[in-house]
């Protein structure tokens, strides 16, 4: 701060009169006070100059200081934002890898999905697929043997099979094979395994068949009962002459009527509707015996073969020599004529009904789904 000017007297002025020594004083006293008021405001100037001074001391040490403070901090906040960035950077990369995880997992997801919904597809499919091929095989086994047994049984298991399963879009399916099923089994199929036993007991038969041409024996007729009982009793010896002459028409009876067996049996009046028949020489009846056989074993296979024509010609051909060379009194060759009638009857060709409305079915639900 700048002082206030000093009033000097210069050194030429002239000196006070003596008369004007009252008014010094006061003068001199001004200037006192002014040099003390200088003095005290130089003092006090210099004393806020050297406050301020120690406020800016002050000032640029904290300036100093939060400078300093305000580099670490800088320096630690590009330390933490390379960090960060480096960070960012692995947090990026892993973003970008789950994002392709996720990605993937979204793909298998959708693979997995496709490939539930196709095996679930697929094994509807398979169900139905087995069934009509079961049908098919079944349906070949039924034209190789001639039986409907075959197919008759591969729609009970198709019809289990599908109540099993249990799928309300399948039920117009086992409508169509629960027709298909009494359709079948209202068809009477001949059975081959009881004609072929049936033929094979006529086989056995022919045997003891008696034939025309050879006189078969007669059963003697039961005795007559005596006149008298045996326990009754002789009469007396002393009946005399009538005694002997009972006794001898009770002989000549019982001889004359053995007698006359034996002449009845040695003829024997018949009917012959085949003149032929009684020209067979006895070494012929072999060969007539073996040609009735080889007739019955050609229609058996002709039957196993289910050539039912071939079959009913060589049965009509066996009814024929039946009919012609052997005894029709006989009781055997009644059961034999009996047995050939019921096989002739039921050898017939019978056409087992196919299950088209089954596979019809079967085709309409595979291609629906």
């Amino acid at each position: 701060m700048s002082e206030p000017p000093i009033d000097v007297l210069p050194a030429s002025a002239p000196a006070a009169p003596p008369g004007d020594g009252a008014a010094a004083p006061p003068r001199t006293r001004w200037l006192w006070f002014a040099a003390a008021l200088a003095l005290t405001v130089s003092v006090a100037g210099m004393a806020l100059a050297w406050f301020v001074q120690q406020r800016v001391d002050v000032l640029q040490q904290e300036l100093v200081r939060r400078q300093q403070d305000s580099h670490g901090q800088a320096a630690e906040a590009r330390m933490l934002a390379k960090q960060a960035e480096e960070g960012m950077r692995e947090a990026a990369a892993k973003v970008a890898l789950l994002e392709a995880r996720v990605a993937e997992v979204s793909i298998q997801r959708g693979q997995l999905e496709e490939l539930i919904q196709s095996l679930s597809r697929s094994r509807d499919e398979n169900v139905l697929v087995d069934i009509d091929a079961s049908l098919r095989v079944a349906m070949q086994q039924t034209a190789i043997t001639g039986s409907a047994e075959p197919l008759v049984a591969a729609l009970k298991q198709a019809d289990e099979r599908l109540a099993r399963y249990n799928q309300p879009q399948l039920e117009r399916v086992r409508r169509a094979i629960a027709r298909d099923l009494e359709r079948v089994r209202s068809v009477g199929v001949p059975d081959l395994p009881s004609l072929s036993a049936k033929l094979d007991d006529v086989v056995r038969l022919v045997d003891d068949l008696p034939l025309l041409a050879v006189a078969e024996p007669r059963k003697p007729a039961p005795a007559r009962a005596a006149s008298k009982p045996a326990s009754q009793p002789s009469a007396p010896a002393s009946s005399g002459p009538s005694a002997w002459a009972e006794a001898w028409s009770d002989t000549w009876s019982s001889v004359s009527e053995r007698v006359w067996s034996e002449v009845k049996s040695l003829v024997r009046v018949t009917r012959i509707e085949h003149p032929e028949a009684m020209l067979l020489a006895p070494e012929q009846a072999f060969f007539v015996r073996e040609n009735l056989k080889l007739r019955l074993l050609n229609a058996r296979l002709a039957l196993l073969s289910r050539q039912y024509e071939a079959a009913q010609s060589d049965i009509a051909a066996a009814r024929a020599a039946l009919a012609r060379y052997f005894d029709h009194s006989s009781r055997r060759w009644t059961q034999a004529s009996d047995l050939i009638g019921q096989v002739a009857a039921s050898a017939r060709h019978v056409r087992v009904p196919r299950p088209d409305e089954t596979l019809a079915a079967l085709s309409t639900a595979s291609a629906v789904r």
